[in-house]
Order: C-alpha cells, then sequence, then structure tokens
C-alpha cells in the first residue's frame, strides 16, 4: 500500500494507515465507540510505543498480554477500553500469523471477487459483516483494492459519491458530510424507537 489517507485528520498517522496494511486493519478494529480519528491515530500511537515505525503482526501477536494492554492504557490511552481493544488487536495479529504468514495485504492480495474478499475481512476477529463491508469499501474507494462485484458486496458503503463512513473521508469536507449522515442515521433511528 502506498496510499494517502486522511482517517486520522493526523499527518505522521494518517501516514502510517496509507502504507501499512496491518495499521489501517488495525485502525478499522479500533473504529468504534470513540471517535474515528481517535481510532485511526491508534495505530501511529501503537506503533510509537512499541519504538517502531511500522505495526508487525508477529511482533503484536506475541506480546504478553498484559503488557500489550499496559501498552494501550498509558496516557493517553489509544481507546476507551484499553485492555479488551489490546486483546482483540492480539487476536487479530495471531489470526494474521495463522492463516496469511503474519502479512495483512495477503488478506486483500490477488482476489478476484469481492464477495470472497468480504468473506476473508469478516473471517478476522473483531470484524463482522457492516466493518468488513466498511473496510472492503475503504479498499476499493482509496486503495484501489477492486475485485469484482466489490462495490456490490460492501453494500451501501460502496455506492459511489456515498458519505457513509470512514471509506468516504478524503479530507476536512468529507469528514463533516461522513458526521452529518451518521448524526442523521442516528435521529432516525431514535425516532423509530
Amino acid at each position: 500500500m502506498d496510499v494517502t489517507l486522511h482517517l486520522a485528520q493526523d499527518p505522521e498517522a494518517d501516514e502510517l494507515l496509507g502504507r501499512s496494511p496491518l495499521a489501517a486493519l488495525v485502525g478499522m478494529l479500533l473504529d468504534q465507540q470513540v471517535p474515528m480519528e481517535w481510532a485511526f491515530k491508534g495505530p501511529r500511537t501503537i506503533a510509537d510505543r512499541l519504538g517502531t515505525d511500522d505495526l508487525d503482526a508477529r511482533e503484536i501477536a506475541a506480546q504478553a498480554p498484559e503488557g500489550f494492554a499496559a501498552l494501550l492504557s498509558e496516557k493517553p490511552a489509544v481507546h476507551r477500553y484499553p485492555g479488551s481493544m489490546a486483546q482483540r488487536i492480539q487476536q487479530l495479529c495471531q489470526y494474521l500469523v495463522d492463516h496469511y504468514d503474519g502479512e495483512a495485504e495477503l488478506v486483500w492480495k490477488g482476489v478476484s471477487d469481492g464477495g470472497e474478499l468480504l468473506r476473508r475481512l469478516q473471517e478476522l476477529p473483531g470484524f463482522g459483516r457492516q466493518k468488513a463491508q466498511i473496510f472492503l469499501a475503504l479498499l476499493g474507494k482509496q486503495v484501489a483494492v477492486r475485485p469484482v462485484g466489490w462495490r456490490e458486496a460492501a453494500g451501501a458503503y460502496g455506492e459511489e459519491g456515498s458519505f457513509r463512513s470512514v471509506a468516504d473521508i478524503t479530507g476536512p469536507e468529507s469528514l463533516v458530510k461522513v458526521r452529518a449522515y451518521k448524526q442523521e442515521m442516528k435521529a432516525a433511528a431514535k425516532k423509530k424507537q
């Protein structure tokens, strides 16, 4: 990967996300119950605290769980729930070691069918259908990973010109549009209740 992403709204964090498939997956994993920018800044924070310029699935999977949780808990914490997210990140990294030789990019590299890529993403620990579809849309829209049928597999998140998720954020203006869309959806859901 060598793309420019604007998910963390922080140049150093976004630079890592744009060149590191594992950092992008970890950022997506962290993107729940915290502001998106906080989640996607997490991989840079983890790399800095590990004293490295990138994330390594083997290294993270091999960390002592208590030590890795402490690393994520240091102030400022990487996530609102640093202990449980440390465990999830280690599970993701161990899965990548076991199934993709520790190389996150192999999850999508050479996959020719959007449905197959969605299935692979859903198999990742911590990735349900919605998170997998959003990440698939991010790959298609911003990383040029476009197997046949990727938009259909990504569902509404794959629609061209939409502003539904992180897949659509290319700068501050699109971030505002995605936030507005999410607020509309929350308001509509609240109104239904």
